[in-house]
């Protein structure tokens, strides 16, 4: 839903931010701002700053920005309209009036939603009650607290096939909303309609808004049909579209980053119990693709819990197969497997919380789970074998919808299937002659007899001789008829990075989308840092941008000569996405390739100095052949660059700077 920027203006003129995000973080008076510790990583120092008057929040540790919307939808959880909605409501200001609605079909959605909970206080005071003792003796046997059971409402469902309709009736509800909401099987085949649920725990369903939409139902009795059973499709509940304790879960689940999901509704209640609240479940069902969008708003990477048998890997298996189209920068699924035998709840009943935290630990991501999958397949011992399982795979990449991700994919098994052809490659074993396996010095082959190569050796030398570093030879991007002065300033800036802010410039319409990974960019340079901060404190004050008011603004800040010197960077013709005049198609499409592959070089150098550190340390073969990988990885990158800019250099020699990307 869209707002009128007026509307939002009055909300946040209402509502100070410190305001607002002072009811999370404790926030100290620190000249004309507030400083407190950043409530999106831990830290000791304070580098979280909220600005009144400016309208925004920054924290200088992980790189957030936002205004008071953002800031809800950041710790919260919560989508655009439901932070707006929320803040009006604070602010006192009315909301926009909604077009107008099939008033019949509201009307029905409201009887449903007051007849749904009237069912839940029915079954928790039936769980209360008498009739309700062995559903008690049932609870505290799976070692629940009363509190627990309280605060996610179970109740009972007692063995009656009509106890529920007649307190509905009651409640002045027909037979009619009954069986639309799920709760009556009724039909022209069936004489008497009858309660759906009976002699059953009840484990009331709530949407995002922490309204029951919908139940599931254990059975206390061994010998039915489904010890589990859920409501069926309604106008109120989609199976595939919800997740079971998800109202509760989505503000842990910001507060840790990290959702946790498990295949059952005990398994939810236990873990939650166990200190683990961002605990959701499927509705009995697989995990679905509306189901990943929606733990992808609760956290990037959200951790899948199988148990870790036959029937827990089929499982894994088929989330991979859902999620590999959807995923995108920054965000896929982490696979925990817990002991053979054991799910989450039996794992913390049996050997606490602890053992919960240890597997988590240990979970791995997803490319592991789809290279270990069809590894499993079929052999790969021969390389027509290693050439079906390539086949295997590269079909599985390619549904992968983002190019960049389906790029870093293809490369990542491309270097797993290198490696497993090499570790098939036989070598003489120690203490036999170069011949045939196992014969003497007699029985040798009468080839000239050849060590096995050392591969280590040869990367030392190919990647330990020049320097390496993933940079380019031009640091300095070319500037026309840049004053002295000017192009003093960033001496150190590389061509991507002009490129990335030149691009911004130009296209302020990117911020509203992507100003999540704007904020954290990692420039070389101190100067497009503080171009980028101001271009997104002008974006907080106001937030319908374009390329001339974005100019004006800029204009009357500290920044100004360094937007002059962005804006005189010469661009290759394949970078021509950066002019003002390109489509927004070319626009999208090239910015998120170029920051893709910022990224992967940020990365790249930080992987880089980690292991060289890891190995002047440790000196370990393990540590060294660390080291050599990333530095095989730098190289890789390099001479891919290198020999992109020489495919797109001019047909003449025209003096025109190399492409940043």
């Amino acid at each position: 839903m869209r707002f009128n920027p007026n509307f939002l203006d009055e909300i946040r003129a209402r509502l100070p931010v410190s305001q607002v995000v002072g009811r999370k973080v404790a926030l100290k008076k620190a000249g004309r701002e507030y400083r407190g510790l950043s409530p999106f990583k831990t830290e000791k120092s304070p580098s979280f700053f909220v600005n009144d008057q400016k309208g925004f929040y920054h924290c200088f540790a992980s790189g957030e920005h936002g205004d008071i919307f953002t800031f809800l939808m950041k710790t919260e959880g919560l989508e655009f309209p439901e932070a707006v909605e929320r803040l009006a409501q604070e602010a006192g200001v009315p909301m926009p009036k909604q077009p107008e609605r099939n008033v019949a079909e509201e009307d029905q959605r409201d009887r449903l939603y007051r007849l749904l909970e009237a069912s839940a206080a029915f079954f928790e005071e039936s769980l209360r009650s008498g009739v309700g003792a062995e559903a008690r003796r049932y609870i505290e046997k799976r070692g629940l607290q009363r509190e627990t059971a309280q605060a996610f409402r179970l109740g009972f469902a007692p063995n009656s096939r009509t106890a529920l309709t007649a307190h509905l009736k009651g409640k002045g509800f027909s037979l009619a909303d009954m069986a639309s909401a799920g709760m009556l099987i009724a039909g022209s085949d069936i004489p008497e309609p009858y309660d759906r649920f009976r002699n059953r725990v009840m484990f009331p369903i709530l949407d995002l808004k922490g309204r029951v939409i919908a139940f599931g139902g254990r059975a206390l009795e061994k010998d039915v049909p489904a010890k589990y059973l859920n409501s069926p499709e309604t106008p109120l509940f989609h199976k595939g579209h919800t997740l079971f304790n998800a109202a509760r879960a989505r503000s842990a689940a910001h507060d840790k980053n990290r959702v946790i999901v498990v295949e059952g509704y005990m398994d939810v209640v236990a873990l939650a119990e166990g200190g683990f609240a961002e605990s959701v479940a499927p509705l009995g069902t697989a995990l679905t693709e509306d189901q990943v969008k929606l733990l992808w708003r609760f956290a990037p990477e959200p951790t899948l819990c199988f148990d870790g048998d036959s029937a827990g890997r089929k499982a894994a298996d088929r989330a991979v197969e859902v999620a590999l189209p959807w995923l995108k920068p920054g965000h896929s699924l982490g696979f925990a497997f817990l002991p053979d035998g054991l799910d989450p709840d039996d794992l913390i009943r049996q050997q606490g919380a602890a053992a919960m935290s240890d597997a988590l630990s240990k979970a791995r991501p997803l490319v592991d789970v789809l290279w270990d999958r069809e590894l499993r397949a079929a052999p790969s011992d021969t390389p027509e074998q290693r050439a079906a399982l390539e086949a295997r795979l590269f079909a599985l990449v390619g549904t992968i919808q983002d190019a960049t991700v389906r790029s870093h994919y293809q490369r990542e098994l491309r270097d797993r299937l290198y490696q497993l052809g090499r570790n098939r490659f036989p070598r003489p074993m120690a203490g036999l002659p170069a011949g045939r396996p196992g014969g003497g010095i007699a029985q040798a082959s009468y080839a000239r007899p050849v060590a096995a190569p050392d591969w280590k050796a040869r990367d030392r030398a190919r990647l330990n001789g020049p320097e390496r570093r993933f940079t380019k030879k031009n640091n300095v991007p070319e500037l026309v008829n840049a004053s002295p002065e000017l192009a003093g300033h960033m001496q150190s800036v590389l061509p991507r990075e002009a490129l990335i802010m030149k691009t911004l410039l130009n296209h302020p319409w990117l911020i509203e989308e992507h100003s999540e990974a704007i904020a954290v960019i990692e420039f070389s340079s101190q100067p497009l840092t503080a171009l980028r901060d101001e271009i997104l404190a002008v974006h907080a004050r106001q937030n319908s941008l374009d390329r001339a008011s974005l100019g004006t603004q800029l204009s009357k800040s500290g920044v100004a000569k360094v937007v002059d010197l962005v804006a005189r960077t010469i661009t290759h013709i394949s970078d021509r996405f950066a002019e003002p005049d390109a489509s927004a198609t070319d626009v999208e499409a090239a910015w998120n390739h170029i920051l893709a592959l910022h990224q992967r070089q940020d990365a790249l150098g930080r992987a880089l100095k980690a292991a060289e550190e890891a190995w002047y340390r440790d000196c370990t073969e393990e540590a060294e052949t660390h080291l050599l990988d990333i530095k095989r990885q730098i190289a890789r990158e390099a001479s891919m660059d290198q020999m992109d800019t020489e495919i797109d250099q001019p047909a003449d020699d025209t003096p025109i700077v190399k492409r940043a990307g």
